[in-house]
């Protein structure tokens, strides 16, 4: 078996597994400890104040995005690249009916390249603050840049191969490994926010709204 039908193959499924597992571990995890640690907020369940809170911190327009225009900007731009582009891209979804017979609407391949730039760019913007800004560097250490390359290297390597840059298999390669080890690494770091900031943000809204104060 070839290094290409292996990554396709066998390391793609052990790779979702891992990520979907790792991620029911976590939302189980977090449950648990909530219920344990703030039992109130259970008995003053609200659907309101629950997607108050998740809608008013999705929708940069809060008041912690208002004092930051320009993060809040680049990173709900680069948010929504890096999950958008990979999920809608034609290459992705004929991969998908290739192998399962799972077809959805996919994005233009010129609008698709332009989502992945603007995806490095905004990654590289981050990366830049990290190390100009004293008090975003004082906070930052080797995981914060390594969980970024991590991020950004699936759609580096997968611009190189649409456009053909260098050795197209060896790039291709490189691309699938780096967006199986992305899938791998999420529930274990900080890049697992992407689902449980709608948990922690619903239990936070619950809160407040238990309290009758917004949590914005």
């Amino acid at each position: 078996m070839s290094l290409y039908e292996l990554l396709r193959g066998p390391l793609l499924w052990l790779a979702f597994g891992v990520f979907v597992g790792g991620m029911v571990v976590r939302v189980v995890l977090f449950v648990q400890l909530s219920q344990k640690k703030d039992k109130p907020i259970y008995r003053f369940f609200s659907w309101k104040w629950l997607w108050l809170s998740i809608l008013h911190w999705i929708i940069p327009l809060n008041e912690t995005a208002k004092k930051n225009p320009i993060v809040t900007f680049v990173g709900f731009v680069f948010h929504f690249c890096l999950i958008v582009t990979p999920l809608f891209l034609l290459a992705h979804a004929v991969l998908w009916y290739e192998s399962w017979e799972i077809s959805w609407w996919s994005l233009p391949e010129t609008v698709a390249d332009y989502m992945t730039l603007i995806t490095i760019g905004c990654g590289l913007f981050f990366a830049v603050r990290r190390v100009v800004l004293p008090h975003v560097r004082i906070v930052t250490n080797a995981a914060d840049y390594i969980l970024l390359a991590v991020t950004l290297a699936p759609f580096i390597t997968g611009y190189l191969a649409y456009h053909q840059y260098f050795d197209y298999q060896t790039v291709i390669i490189l691309h699938m490994f780096f967006g199986e080890l992305m899938l791998v690494v999420i529930p274990f770091t900080k890049l697992s926010h992407f689902l449980m900031f709608f948990f922690s943000r619903a239990v936070t809204g619950m809160e407040f709204g238990r309290r009758s104060a917004p949590s914005w």
